[in-house]
C-alpha cells in the first residue's frame, strides 16, 4: 500500500477533522495573536486570514520567516502565539530533534510536492546518471525519495515509511545523482540539474508553475503532508487560537487558494 493511503493516516486525520468541529470559545475584543509563517505564498493566504480573523474580532499579527527550522524555534520559545507552515511528518521530526511541546491545532492547505525539471519533458526522459536535487531536511527529503520511489527511479527498502535517508535507497537502476540542497535554493539550482523534487511554497517563489514545470506530482488524495496550525501544548484551545483556525477554514480562503494558485495549494480541511 502507497505510503500515502495508510489507513491509520486518514483515521488520524479524520479524528483531528472532528475536534475542529466543537464550538469556539468567544474571542475578547481586540485580542492579538501573533502567528509564524513562511514568506511568499504561505503569507499570502495568511494575509486573507488575518482579514477574516478581524471580522471576529482577532488582530492577527503575521511573522514571516525564510528558514523552516527557525520557525518552531520561535513558538517553543514564546515568540508567537502559534504558526502555520508545516505538516505533521515535520513537526514528528523536530519534536524527536528538539523536544518541542507543540502540538497541530487545526487543517490549513496542502501543497503536493512536485518533480521539476527544465531539460526533459517526462520522467522517462532522465537518462542513467541523472542528477536531482532534494530538499536537505529529514522529512521533506524523506518525502522526495518517496516520491522518486513512486516513480519507479529508486527502491527503497521495505518499512522505511515516510522518513527514508539516502541510505535506504535499495536500488537505483539508472544511477540517479541525488544531491540534497536547502529546499529554499532548489529553484535556483534547477538549471544546473535534470530535475529537482521541490516544496510548492519554493517553487511559487521561485517563478515555478507545478502545471507546466513537473514530470511528477505527489498524489493528492490521502496526502500524510497537510499543513496545519500549531500551537505549544497546552495552549491549543485558547479562543484567540480556535477563531484563527476557524478564520483559515473559511469559504473566504478557499476562494483564494482556488483563484490565486489554481491547484497549486489546496484546502486541507
Amino acid at each position: 500500500m502507497s505510503v500515502f493511503t495508510r489507513r491509520t493516516l486518514l483515521s488520524a486525520t479524520l479524528a483531528l477533522g472532528a475536534a475542529l468541529s466543537l464550538a469556539l470559545p468567544a474571542v475578547a475584543a481586540d485580542q492579538t495573536i501573533k502567528v509564524g509563517v513562511m514568506s511568499g505564498a504561505e503569507e499570502e493566504v495568511a494575509q486573507v486570514v488575518k482579514k477574516v480573523a478581524a471580522t471576529k474580532g482577532l488582530n492577527v499579527q503575521l511573522v514571516p520567516f525564510s528558514d523552516y527550522a527557525l520557525v518552531n524555534e520561535a513558538l517553543a520559545r514564546g515568540d508567537l502565539d502559534a504558526n502555520a507552515f508545516q505538516h505533521k511528518p515535520y513537526l514528528d521530526a523536530q519534536i524527536a530533534a528538539r523536544g518541542y511541546k507543540i502540538v497541530p491545532v487545526g487543517f490549513t492547505f496542502v501543497q503536493p510536492i512536485g518533480l521539476y525539471s527544465k531539460k526533459v519533458k517526462s520522467v522517462a526522459d532522465l537518462q542513467k546518471g541523472a542528477k536531482i536535487g532534494i530538499p536537505n531536511d529529514p522529512s521533506n527529503g524523506g518525502r522526495a525519495l518517496n516520491l522518486l520511489a513512486a516513480q519507479g527511479l529508486i527502491k527503497l527498502k521495505d518499512g522505511k515509511g515516510l522518513s527514508p535517508s539516502l541510505l535506504d535507497i535499495a536500488e537505483n537502476p539508472k544511477g540517479i545523482v541525488i544531491s540534497e540542497l536547502d529546499a529554499a535554493q532548489l529553484p535556483r539550482a534547477l538549471p544546473d540539474l535534470d530535475a529537482a523534487v521541490i516544496n510548492t511554497d519554493h517553487a511559487l517563489n521561485g517563478g515555478l508553475d507545478i502545471r507546466k514545470d513537473t514530470i511528477a506530482v505527489e498524489v493528492r488524495e490521502g496526502n500524510p503532508y497537510a499543513n496545519f496550525v500549531a500551537a505549544r501544548q497546552g495552549e491549543e484551545n485558547r479562543a484567540e487560537i480556535k477563531t484563527f483556525v476557524a478564520s483559515y477554514q473559511s469559504p473566504d480562503v478557499a476562494a483564494f487558494l482556488d483563484t490565486r494558485f489554481k491547484g497549486a495549494i489546496i484546502p486541507a480541511w
